[in-house]
C-alpha cells in the first residue's frame, strides 16, 4: 500500500525518470526492448495521472475520517475535467462534502451540481445521492421549496443506501408537516420507519418524531 501511495503521489517525477531512463538506454546501450517498455510504462502512468489523479488517496482519507488529508490530496488534482467520468463525479461529490463540513454552502452546492452534470452510465445510481445532498445543502440555506423538489427527485432517481433513504424520507416528512400536509408527512415517516435504519442519529430522530407525529391530525 505504501508503494502504491508513493506511486500515486509522485507520478509526474516517476514519468520523467521512466522517459529519461528510456532515452539513456537508447543512447548508451544496444537494448531496444527495455526503452520501449519504459516509454509504455510512462505513457500508462501519464494517462492514469490525468484520468485518475489522486482520487484513491482522497477516498481513503475520507473513509479514515481525515478531511484535512483528503483536502490535501484533492488539491493535487490539477485538471479535474480530464478525470474519467465516474472519477470526476466522485471528485466533485467529495469536494462538496468537504465544503459542507466547513459550512461553505455555496461551494458545496456548486460542486454537487458539477457532480450531477457529469453524466455517466457507470455512476447512474449516484444521481439520487447527489440530489439528496443538494437538497440538504438547500435546506441549510433556507431554500425549502427547492429542497423538497430535489428530495422527491432523489427518491425517484433511487438511493441505494437504506440509511440515506430513511434520512431522505424523514426530511420529507418534516417538510410536509411544516407545510401542514400531515397525511403526506405521516406517510413519509412510515416509510422511513419501515426501513429500520441502524444509524444512531436517524434512530434518535425517528424516536423523537414518533412521539410528535402521533398527536398530529390527519
Amino acid at each position: 500500500m505504501k508503494v502504491l501511495r508513493f506511486y500515486i503521489m509522485y507520478r509526474l517525477p516517476i514519468i520523467f525518470v521512466l522517459i529519461l531512463g528510456g532515452v539513456l538506454l537508447q543512447v548508451y546501450d544496444d537494448d531496444i526492448v527495455t526503452p520501449i517498455l519504459l516509454y509504455i510504462a510512462a505513457g500508462i502512468s501519464l494517462l492514469l495521472y490525468f484520468m485518475m489523479g489522486t482520487m484513491r488517496l482522497v477516498q481513503e482519507a475520507v473513509t479514515e475520517g481525515d478531511p484535512e488529508l483528503a483536502m490535501k490530496y484533492i488539491k493535487m488534482i490539477r485538471f479535474p475535467r480530464l478525470l474519467f467520468k465516474p472519477i470526476r463525479s466522485a471528485y466533485y461529490m467529495i469536494q462538496s462534502n468537504l465544503f459542507l463540513a466547513t459550512d461553505d454552502l455555496n461551494a458545496a452546492e456548486r460542486n454537487i451540481r458539477k457532480s450531477l452534470s457529469t453524466k455517466s452510465k457507470i455512476v447512474g445510481d449516484m444521481e439520487g445521492t447527489n440530489l439528496m445532498q443538494l437538497a440538504f445543502i438547500q435546506l441549510k440555506k433556507g431554500e425549502m421549496k427547492e429542497a423538497r423538489q430535489n428530495l422527491i427527485a432523489a427518491v425517484k432517481a433511487g438511493i441505494p443506501d437504506k440509511e440515506s433513504l430513511a434520512a431522505c424520507y424523514l426530511q420529507l416528512s418534516s417538510i410536509e408537516i411544516q407545510r401542514k400536509q400531515n397525511k403526506v408527512g405521516k406517510e413519509y415517516f412510515r416509510k422511513a420507519k419501515a426501513l429500520k435504519p441502524k444509524t444512531a442519529e436517524i434512530v434518535k430522530q425517528i424516536q423523537q418524531m414518533d412521539k410528535h407525529i402521533a398527536r398530529l391530525p390527519g
